[in-house]
């Protein structure tokens, strides 16, 4: 496992202080999800693209569909 440092304006920490604090989990668990959520849509994005390419449309709309139902609990 790996540590990540980045570098926020403080009200952008603030702010997602008071999210992970409101969801009862850690900034860390947080940003763990925000994460995991962003690869997700970006490996969805890549296979729509590739379904498109191919002209499968009803596996591309599937994948859309899929990515609507994606939500950070």
């Amino acid at each position: 496992m790996s540590t990540l440092s980045i570098r926020l304006p403080d009200d952008v920490t603030d702010r997602l202080k008071a999210l992970a604090q409101s969801r009862k989990i850690s900034l860390n668990k947080l940003m763990f999800e925000l994460s995991t959520r962003i690869l997700v849509e970006e490996d969805s994005k890549k296979l729509f693209e590739a379904a498109q390419l191919r002209g499968n449309r009803a596996r591309g709309l599937q994948m859309l569909d899929e990515l609507d139902t994606l939500s950070i609990r």
